[in-house]
C-alpha cells in the first residue's frame, strides 16, 4: 500500500517561496502557495505606471552559481530562464572624501587602486585571494548547510584555516580593511557590503570581506526586464510543476493538533554545540526536548474578510519570520517569541524613492555609490542608541534605464534611490508626488538635492516628472516586515550562520522556514539557498 504524498503550504509568495515551492513539486510533491497580496515578489516587487518600471527591491545580481544551481535543479538553465547583461562599469562612487567619481568594475579594479595608493593594486590582490577562498570555503560548507550535523566543521579545507578564524570572526570588517588600506575611498569600495548584509562595517565580522569577490571578481550582471523577471520565471516554472498559487490569501493562522507521537526537536547534536562554543565562544539556548504540536493546515483571509481553512501535513513558513512565529504561532508554539526579537538586530529601514526624470541624466551609471566622509556618524544615526534621520546620507542610486530601455518611455530615465534609515515604522509610509508622511518626504527632498549637488545635475528637481516614496511603515503593510525592516534580521556575527534562526520550528512538527529571516540569510541568493536548505530537509524526512 502506498504511503499518500503529504500537503504542503507555502506561506509567502517572495522568491524564497516561490523557490521552495519550485524545488518541492520537482520532488513530485503537491505544493499550495499562499500570498497575502495579489502580486508575487515580496520584497522583490515592481511598480509599473505611465511607461515606467520600478524594481521596488533588490537590485544588484550577485552570486550567479546559486541561480545556475537552482534553475538546474528544477530542470532548467539561468540562460533559458534570464537574458543577463554584465554591467561595466560595475558601479560608480561618489564621495565627499574624493572630489572625482570613479568606476569600478571586475577586472580592472586594480588600476583603481593603485591610482589612489601606493602599491594599492597588489595590496588588493592579496585581499582578493583571501575574499575569494573565503567565499568558495563558504559555497562549498556553509552556506547550504543547516548545521546540524559537525561535518561541516571537520573538512580539511575548514581545519587547515583554523587558525584565521580568530580573525574572520572576532574582527570587525572595519578593521580588517583599515589595516590594509589607507586610502579612505578604497576603504569605503571595500566596506560598503555590510550594507547589504544589513550592518555596517564595524558590526559586521571580517569574514564577509568575502563579499569583495562578488562584485570585483564575478563582476555585476542585471536581468533585462529586471528583477520582476526573475520572479516571473520563477513563477512560470512552479505553475508548469504543478504548483497551486492562492494570491490575496492573506494567512492568519497556522492550525496544529496535539503531536500523539512526540519527536525531537534537537536542533544541533551536543558535539555540533561543543564546536560552536569553541570556534565563535557564543552561548547557545538548550535545543534538548520534543516537539508536542503538529501542523495541521492554515488559515486564510482574503480582502472582504473572508476566511478559507485550508489542510496541510508539511508547512513552509516563507513570510517575515517573526510575524510568522509572533502572529501565527500560539505562545506556546513560538520557538521564537517577542522577547528572542527584543534583543535582536533588525538592520536598517529604507525610504526608497523611485523617480521618472524627463531627459538624459548621463552624470549617472547604472549602480551609483554616494558615501559621506564621516561614516561612524552616518552608522550611528542608523543603529546607534539615538536613532534619527542621517543627513547627508550614504545612499544608494540605481538608474536601471542605463542598460534597460524597457524601463522607462523614450526619452527619460529610471532613477531609484535608496536611503538607509532607521527601521521604525514610526517615520511613516511614502506616497504620491511628496504626499507621503513627513519624515518620509523630508528624507527624499534631501536625497534628491544630494545626489544633484554630488553628480552636478544641478536641474534634476526640476525634470522630475513621476516621483513615489516608500517608507518603513509601508515594508510592514506590504510585507509585514520586522520593525519596518528593508532586508531582515542584520547580519553581525550573533545572527549569522549557525547563530541565525533555523530552519524549522523547535516546537511544532512539520513546520519549517526559509527567506531571509532564516539560515543562511538576507538578500536573493541566500533566500534561494533557504529554499534549497528547507527542501532537502523536508525530503529526508518524508
Amino acid at each position: 500500500m502506498n504511503t499518500p504524498s503529504p500537503r504542503i503550504a507555502v506561506i509567502g509568495g517572495g522568491l524564497a517561496g516561490l523557490s521552495t515551492a519550485a524545488l518541492l513539486a520537482k520532488n513530485g510533491l503537491t505544493v499550495d502557495l499562499y500570498e497575502k497580496n495579489s502580486d508575487l515578489g515580496g520584497r522583490c516587487g515592481v511598480w509599473e505606471t505611465d511607461g515606467y518600471l520600478f524594481d521596488t527591491g533588490p537590485s544588484w545580481y550577485l552570486m550567479p552559481e546559486v541561480f545556475d544551481k537552482f534553475f538546474h535543479d528544477v530542470g532548467t538553465s539561468t540562460a533559458e530562464q534570464l537574458n543577463l547583461t554584465t554591467l561595466t562599469p560595475g558601479y560608480r562612487v561618489f564621495t565627499e572624501n574624493h572630489p572625482v567619481p570613479v568606476d569600478v568594475t571586475s577586472g580592472q579594479a586594480e588600476e583603481l587602486f593603485d591610482s589612489l595608493e601606493a602599491r594599492g593594486g597588489d595590496k588588493l590582490r592579496a585581499y582578493l585571494d583571501s575574499a575569494s577562498s573565503t567565499y568558495k570555503l563558504a559555497l562549498d560548507h556553509f552556506l547550504y548547510t543547516d548545521f546540524r550535523t559537525v561535518k561541516p566543521f571537520f573538512d580539511r579545507e575548514i581545519t587547515s584555516r583554523v587558525g584565521e578564524l580568530p580573525t574572520l570572526l572576532g574582527t570587525s570588517l572595519n578593521t580588517f580593511i583599515n589595516k590594509r588600506f589607507s586610502h579612505p575611498v578604497l576603504r569605503q569600495i571595500l566596506g560598503y557590503h555590510a550594507v547589504f548584509l544589513g550592518t555596517s562595517p564595524d558590526r559586521a565580522p571580517a569574514m564577509y570581506h568575502l563579499m569583495s569577490h562578488l562584485d570585483l571578481v564575478d563582476g555585476v550582471q542585471y536581468p533585462q526586464g529586471g528583477f520582476m523577471s526573475i520572479i516571473r520565471a520563477i513563477e512560470k516554472i512552479a505553475l508548469d510543476l504543478g504548483v497551486t498559487i492562492h494570491r490575496g490569501a492573506n494567512v492568519t493562522r497556522i492550525l496544529t493538533t496535539d503531536n500523539p507521537t512526540p519527536t525531537s526537536r534537537a536542533g544541533l547534536t551536543a558535539s555540533a554545540q561543543r564546536i560552536v562554543h569553541q570556534v565563535a565562544g557564543s552561548r547557545l539556548s538548550s535545543h534538548t526536548g520534543y516537539r508536542t504540536r503538529t501542523v495541521v493546515g492554515l488559515q486564510t483571509e482574503n480582502g472582504e474578510g473572508q476566511r478559507t481553512t485550508y489542510d496541510a501535513d508539511i508547512i513552509v513558513g516563507a513570510t517575515d519570520l517573526h510575524h510568522l512565529e509572533t502572529q501565527l504561532l500560539s505562545p506556546e508554539e513560538q520557538s521564537y517569541p517577542q522577547e528572542y526579537w527584543d534583543k535582536k538586530d533588525p538592520g536598517p529601514g529604507s525610504v526608497l524613492v523611485h523617480l521618472g526624470v524627463r531627459g538624459e541624466v548621463p552624470e549617472l551609471t547604472h549602480h551609483n555609490l554616494f558615501f559621506v566622509k564621516d561614516w561612524d556618524e552616518n552608522f550611528d544615526a542608523i543603529y546607534g542608541k539615538n536613532k534619527h534621520l542621517p543627513n547627508p546620507a550614504s545612499l544608494y542610486v540605481c538608474k536601471p534605464s542605463h542598460s534597460d530601455p524597457d524601463v522607462a518611455p523614450d526619452g527619460h530615465e529610471n532613477v531609484f534611490i535608496l536611503v538607509p534609515v532607521p527601521a521604525d515604522p514610526g517615520l511613516g509610509h511614502g506616497g504620491r508626488d511628496g504626499d507621503g508622511d513627513a519624515l518620509v518626504e523630508q528624507a527624499a527632498d534631501a536625497a534628491i538635492a544630494q545626489v544633484a549637488a554630488w553628480a552636478k545635475i544641478p536641474d534634476l528637481a526640476q525634470r522630475i516628472v513621476l516621483r513615489r516614496t516608500v517608507g518603513p511603515a509601508d515594508f510592514v503593510t506590504d510585507v509585514n516586515a520586522w520593525s519596518g525592516g528593508a532586508l531582515g534580521p542584520a547580519h553581525t556575527l550573533a545572527q549569522s550562520a549557525m547563530f541565525r534562526t533555523t530552519n524549522r520550528s523547535r516546537l511544532v512538527d512539520g513546520l519549517w522556514y526559509a527567506g531571509g529571516s532564516t539560515i543562511p540569510g538576507i538578500g536573493l541568493p541566500m533566500c534561494i539557498i533557504s529554499a534549497d536548505i528547507a527542501t532537502r530537509g523536508i525530503l529526508a524526512e518524508i
